[in-house]
């Protein structure tokens, strides 16, 4: 019997990303076993193009950029990945090669992480194209990293280099000049799965920088009930980054308040540095002390001289 071209479709591109438990994305559900004695994890995150993704980036990277930054919500609890479920809304008239495209961008990114999709749904829509995942993982009972924790006292660090995206989404838009490290920063963030496992009894809390440094700082001191001062010197950046300053230091704001980068932001006792620098060590992902948590509210950023740097605003707003 010939399947209706939308099943017919799900067989060809996505049926072959299924795992145990995705009854071959047959049914109306997924069946699965969680692990023994572990506790579940979920987070969920939605693209839409224009917004998320630019309409004319590589259909495998939306797919890839789609995990990832679920990924990068599981990293930021210290969760191990295990399935996801996802719908995709492809605009009328969308090619059957850039679903496969998009399909095997999924596909490769699967079998680097070793997850695998469990079901989802798959539609048409008349406006751009939309995607959302929920994401599953596992930690040890009790171990799952948070937002709230920090106290005054506390460091402020984070993981790899900021501003990669936001600089990433200028070059890709032509307000700088190419640089094909910044446009796959952008496309490709990388989830910092094994630093976030490494950080379970060493960091105090813990989120993932989606929206802007200054303003998920501002969540994790908002979540402790105390504020945040980091020094804008001592913010890693990535070589291109620099240079991109250098020329035109008005980015900076840009590069404390821009989005996509997808790093760790941890809270930590000064005594635990040596042992989160040995979690970072062992998870090849480098830190970096940027500042620290004191009594109040808000987060203030300071330049070299000590000056306060004026953030027209915090990070980036979905609404």
């Amino acid at each position: 019997m010939t399947l209706p071209p939308e099943f017919a479709l799900i067989a060809r591109h996505f049926r072959p990303l299924a795992g145990a438990g995705a009854l071959d994305l047959s049914d109306d559900a997924a069946l699965l076993d969680p692990p023994l004695d572990r506790q579940l994890v979920l987070a969920a995150d939605a693209m839409v193009a224009g917004v998320h993704f630019l309409t004319d980036d590589p259909p495998d990277t939306i797919g890839r950029k789609l995990l990832r930054v679920n990924l990068s919500d599981l990293a930021a609890m210290g969760a191990r990945p295990l399935g996801y479920l996802m719908t995709c809304a492809f605009p009328r008239g969308t090619g059957e090669e850039w679903i496969a495209a998009f399909a095997r961008g999924l596909a490769e990114d699967q079998r680097e992480h070793r997850l695998s999709v469990l079901g989802g749904d798959t539609v048409s829509t008349t406006g751009p194209a939309t995607f959302s995942l929920t994401i599953l993982g596992t930690v040890a009972p009790g171990a799952a990293l948070q937002r709230r924790g920090a106290r005054p006292g506390d460091e402020v660090w984070v993981s790899g280099t900021i501003g990669d995206g936001a600089l990433g989404l200028l070059t890709l838009t032509g307000k700088l000049p190419p640089d094909d490290y910044l446009a796959r920063r952008y496309r490709l963030p990388e989830p910092r799965l094994a630093l976030g496992a490494g950080l379970a009894g060493v960091a105090r809390a813990v989120m993932d920088v989606s929206d802007g440094l200054a303003q998920d700082l501002g969540h994790l001191a908002r979540a402790a009930g105390c504020a945040a001062v980091i020094d804008a010197d001592s913010v890693p950046l990535s070589a291109p980054v620099r240079r991109a300053l250098h020329g035109n230091p008005a980015l900076r704001v840009g590069v404390l308040t821009g989005r996509d980068d997808s790093e760790l932001l941890i809270a930590a006792d000064p005594a635990d540095a040596p042992r989160l620098r040995a979690a970072a060590e062992a998870a090849g992902t480098p830190v970096t002390r940027i500042g620290r948590f004191i009594q109040g509210e808000g987060v203030t950023v300071l330049d070299g001289s000590g000056a306060v740097i004026a953030l027209p605003q915090a990070g980036w707003s979905h609404f």
